[in-house]
């Protein structure tokens, strides 16, 4: 027993050390990745700044690709100096605070659009497992939903949600309104994905389940639902990263303040005079992307681990 146990703390601390180097490798390779991507666009738009109608050495990318100046392209190092600046006259505030205090506020509405877009997407994926009948006939207006332009569906989410709520026992905010657009960008993934996962159950287990006379409530929940787990974190990586953007484009079309969709409304408006400005929120909601994403990768690792090691254990 001691030999068993001393093995299997070896291999734990084997994984261990396997996970740190594949998160050191994939933080190097981000790093290499935005390196190279900084090098391009510099490049690039000093090659776009050599473009003119005389030059003579590139005829035909002369006239496909187009020019640059520093108000299509400001330099990056006139982006990070912006960051440090204050974006007000009346105000000592640097521009790095309003892009985090946005993104937190985008957050809070893109983190309430995930968690109920995951319920709703999951919800309706256990309903579509109940009957091909159901999900056949379901699965196309699922799809048709998406088809639908989010610019056009925003303003009157949020007309209807300041109009229409005052039945319920606080008072509705513009920015739950948001969440709702981003609920409904966000349960499509989870509900295509969780169907899949679901009925990618072994059917050996499916069968054994059967015999031991096992509720359905039981068979979902012990087998259907951990074989999902990977069609579904794979769909909540989607959904987090569709959910910053639901968000974003709510805050612009319903006209919400307080997020990034109106930081980069604000600066979009007046972009002849600070284009760095509208750059550097740009990037702040790349940045918040990235950061959703990476706590569901996180997330995901831990479950999957610890699923491993139960299903390791004697």
């Amino acid at each position: 027993m001691a030999t068993r146990d001393e093995t299997a703390r070896a291999i734990a601390r084997h994984e261990r050390k396997e996970a740190v180097r594949r998160g050191v490798r994939r933080v190097v390779v981000f790093l290499a990745f935005l390196v190279a991507l900084a090098l391009l666009y510099t490049g690039y738009k000093a090659f776009g700044e050599s473009i003119n109608d005389a030059q003579t050495e590139w005829p035909v990318i002369g006239r496909v690709l187009p020019r640059t100046n520093d108000l299509t392209m400001p330099p990056i190092m006139d982006i990070v100096t912006e960051l440090g600046q204050p974006p007000q006259r009346n105000s000592s505030k640097p521009l790095a605070a309003f892009i985090a205090e946005a993104s937190l506020f985008t957050f809070r509405e893109a983190a309430f659009g995930f968690f109920f877009g995951m319920m709703l997407g999951l919800a309706l994926a256990i309903i579509m497992l109940r009957s091909r009948w159901i999900e056949r006939g379901l699965s196309p207006y699922l799809v048709a939903s998406q088809t639908i332009p989010l610019v056009a569906i925003a303003p009157i989410v949020v007309i209807w949600g300041s109009k229409s709520m005052g039945w319920l026992p606080f008072d509705w905010q513009p920015w739950m309104s948001v969440s709702i657009i981003a609920t409904y960008l966000t349960f499509f993934p989870v509900a295509m994905n969780g169907i899949k996962g679901l009925q990618s159950a072994d059917p050996a287990a499916m069968e054994l389940m059967r015999s031991y006379a096992a509720s359905r409530r039981q068979t979902l929940l012990k087998l259907q639902f951990p074989a999902s787990l990977p069609y579904l974190f794979a769909a909540f990586k989607l959904a987090a990263t569709v959910s910053i953007v639901g968000a974003i484009v709510g805050e612009i079309s319903g006209g919400v303040p307080g997020g990034l969709g109106r930081l980069i409304l604000d600066y979009a408006s007046r972009y002849t005079t600070g284009p760095s400005r509208l750059y550097a929120s740009v990037m702040g909601a790349a940045v918040l992307g990235i950061v959703v994403f990476g706590m569901v990768t996180v997330t995901e690792y831990f479950v999957m681990y610890k699923r491993q090691e139960g299903s390791a254990a004697p």
